[in-house]
Order: C-alpha cells, then sequence, then structure tokens
C-alpha cells in the first residue's frame, strides 16, 4: 500500500523546463528532470504548462494528442511507476474531436491516471509592448474544475492565466483544497512585475499551500517565459524559488502548515457564501 504524504508532508518536485517546438527533445528533457527529482527524493513531480510542446499556433493541431492514447502522457504514466512517485504532466495539447485542450494530467505510483484538468481561463490579451496573445484562436476553455488527494492532501488543478481569477481558487479551497499546484507559461513582461504578487495573494487569501511551476527561456515563435518557479506557504511566504535556467527544486509541505495557519487566521470561517456565490 502506498503511503506517500499520510505522515503529514510530502516533498515536491518541480521541473523548470524550456520546452519549445522541438517534441522529442521536450520529452527527454521531462524525463531527465522528473529522474533527477525522484532520485532528489521527490514524491510529487510537477512539470509546467505546455511541457510537450511550444510553438506556432499554426503547428498546434498536429501536435495535439487524445487524453487516453498520448504518447507523451504514456511515458509519464510509466516514469511514475517506474520511480514509484505521483507525476503531474503540467499540460499537454489534448486533442477532443475537432478541439485542442490545454490540459494537464496526473498519474499515481502505478501509472493510472488520477486526475485532468482543462484549463479554464484563456489568455487573450495585448501585454505592455504591443505583443497580442489569443491563446482562445486554437484552444477550447474548459468548463470544470478539478482536484485530486495524496493522503491529507488535497491538491486543486489550476494553470498559468487561473491566477489571475481568485475565485477560481476560492471556489477549489472551499471544496477542500489545502494546496493549490499551478502550471505556467508565464511571459518575461508580466512575470516580473506581478508572478510572485499574485501567487503569495492567492496563498493569502486562501491559507493554503502554492506550488508553482514555470517554463523559463526564449521559445518560438517569439515566447520569452519568466520561470522562477516557486513554492508559498500558507501565511504567504516563498519558501522555496528557482533560480533562472533550466533547474529544479524540491520543498517539503506540511498539512500542519494549513490546520495551524486557519486555526490562528480562521478567514475562511468568515466567507459570506449567503451573499456570494462559489
Amino acid at each position: 500500500m502506498n503511503s506517500i504524504g499520510e505522515n503529514g508532508r510530502i516533498r515536491v518536485g518541480l521541473a523548470q523546463l524550456n520546452s519549445t517546438d522541438h517534441k522529442p527533445r521536450n520529452l527527454q528533457a521531462a524525463e531527465k528532470a522528473v529522474r533527477r527529482l525522484a532520485g532528489g527524493g521527490a514524491e510529487l513531480i510537477v512539470l509546467p504548462e505546455h511541457f510537450d510542446f511550444i510553438g506556432a499556433d499554426s503547428l498546434k493541431a498536429a501536435e495535439a494528442e487524445p487524453l487516453d492514447s498520448s504518447s507523451c502522457l504514456i511515458s509519464l504514466a510509466n516514469l511514475a511507476e517506474e520511480l514509484g512517485c505521483y507525476i503531474h504532466c503540467g499540460s499537454f495539447l489534448e486533442k477532443d474531436g475537432d478541439r485542442i485542450f490545454n490540459t494537464g494530467a496526473v498519474f499515481d505510483p502505478s501509472g493510472r491516471r488520477i486526475a485532468r484538468y482543462r484549463k479554464i481561463h484563456l489568455f487573450d490579451v495585448e501585454i505592455p509592448g504591443g505583443k497580442i496573445y489569443r491563446e482562445s484562436a486554437v484552444i477550447s476553455p474548459g468548463g470544470e474544475t478539478a482536484s485530486f488527494s495524496i493522503g491529507p492532501f488535497s491538491f486543486g488543478m489550476a494553470t498559468c492565466y487561473d491566477l489571475r481569477f481568485p475565485e477560481l481558487f476560492r471556489r477549489l479551497v472551499l471544496g477542500g483544497a489545502n494546496v493549490i499546484l499551478l502550471p505556467a507559461a508565464f511571459t518575461l513582461q508580466t512575470g516580473r512585475d506581478h508572478w510572485q504578487v499574485l501567487l503569495r495573494a492567492r496563498a493569502i487569501e486562501n491559507l493554503c499551500w502554492v506550488v508553482a511551476v514555470g517554463q523559463w527561456g526564449a521559445a518560438p515563435p517569439n515566447h520569452l517565459c519568466y520561470g522562477r518557479s516557486m513554492v508559498v506557504n500558507p501565511w504567504g511566504l516563498v519558501v522555496a524559488q528557482a533560480a533562472d535556467g533550466v533547474t529544479s527544486l524540491v520543498a517539503e509541505i506540511d498539512i500542519d502548515a494549513v490546520t495551524r495557519t486557519r486555526t490562528e487566521f480562521p478567514a475562511l470561517d468568515h466567507v459570506r457564501d449567503d451573499l456570494f456565490d462559489f
């Protein structure tokens, strides 16, 4: 019987990658990072958003794969079983009929998929400097929240731009989440000013752990990702942060920190759900 997390602690591995439009190379880099993190004691390993492919919109349809037959997910499932750990793919391009989703999937130590999350909020913005992003030009939005459990930990799932929508996080936490996992490919331009501020805010508002894993560096056609993957505790303090570059880190999170913080500062008990619909 698997005992990961049952002692109220779990070691989370964050794999900061630099994915591009070369899928085989991306998968090789992901496997290398997973093996390194598992060797360092990580029990739950999280990859960033679009671990499988970052490239031109015109190429995404051809790179998208069905959830149940995706070669990149099958590889991760096999790794999870081989290494005896949980693996969150971050996200990949999922093909479902004539639609494409930005989808996260989680595998347990037996290689079984235990969760799927399709990114709800799509990045359709013009950022400072005039660069325009239209994620919805290719990607369809998801319509359901998702979470999974390991021992006493309930992990809520979100992806990148979701970070800017606190109502999603509040709904996950009111549904039982005590940790939020956020794979991302945050832009350098917005990340410099907003990434840490938003991550700490979501942790503070919800008195929960936040584990955020980012892409880093340049990718085609003209993406530039911020990186700075980090772990934020339920009081809103950054307890671990990755350096720039392709790198990884392992941080231990504990359930007692959630219980203690929510007891000493019981803001969630004061939520007015009679006035606000979560």
